[in-house]
């Protein structure tokens, strides 16, 4: 069992931690009730699996109808258009009190890899989950290794009709922000910075000051048709602390 140090490299006091490899088959995630999932719990969501040790959303895109994905960055809209699809990602948000410095690591799962769904590894930061309510920070990476790979950052604002569910911060795109099986992910937030990292490399940033506190979670990117158990994480970490 690791023992966690109360105070970080920074003189941060330790809040809460959690770390988990998905010992059990759980639909939806529960461990002990540890988790807040997007459907069971907020109902405009999708919810998370546990299975076979992997992590990983459930088929998802029926909100309205199946809407697929299209965003401007991605590509397959006009500059200028507004973006569409359902956005019900599965989500799993973590209960109880964590400090608003928040680090998550996880292990990522990948096989099949294809540039025909987005599928993405999302990790998320500061997240508040209730019914028909999820905000929060979200760091995120393609699991492809070639040009059309991606690493963004999206804060979550909350309500799917306040016209604007969710706002992206940053994003590059190019292999080296894509990811593979096996590689280690991290996203981090410390006051409004936030960032993301591959097998400990720094690959994005951002500022941002409308979220100061929240819990951490995991997720994984809608409508990506029935090869949603292709993409998931083998382990989840998570250390938060207060300043």
């Amino acid at each position: 069992m690791k023992v966690m140090a109360p105070f970080n490299a920074r003189g941060f006091k330790l809040v809460h931690s959690y770390r988990t490899h998905f010992p059990r088959d759980e639909y939806p995630i529960s461990e002990n009730g540890m988790w807040l999932n997007g459907r069971k719990d907020a109902f405009d969501w999708a919810d998370v699996i546990t299975k076979n040790g992997v992590c990983y959303g459930e088929v998802s895109g029926y909100r309205y109808g199946g809407v697929a994905e299209r965003r401007v960055g991605q590509g397959n809209l006009p500059v200028g258009a507004a973006t569409v699809g359902d956005y019900d990602d599965p989500t799993a948000v973590l209960v109880g009190v964590w400090g608003r410095n928040q680090h998550v690591t996880a292990k990522v799962f990948s096989r099949n890899p294809t540039d025909k769904y987005f599928h993405e590894i999302e990790l998320r930061l500061r997240c508040t989950m209730r019914p028909h309510y999820c905000s929060g920070y979200e760091v995120f990476f393609r699991p492809l290794k070639t040009e059309k790979a991606y690493a963004e950052i999206c804060r979550w604002n909350g309500d799917f009709n306040n016209g604007l569910f969710w706002t992206s911060l940053t994003r590059h795109e190019g292999p080296q922000y894509g990811v593979k099986d096996g590689d280690v992910v991290e996203a981090t937030v410390e006051g409004n910075v936030i960032k993301g990292f591959i097998n400990g490399v720094e690959v994005t940033s951002a500022k941002d000051d409308v979220l100061t506190s929240g819990a951490p979670g995991i997720g994984f990117n809608f409508g990506v048709g029935y090869t949603n158990a292709d993409v998931g994480v083998t382990s989840f970490e998570v250390d938060t602390y207060d300043d």
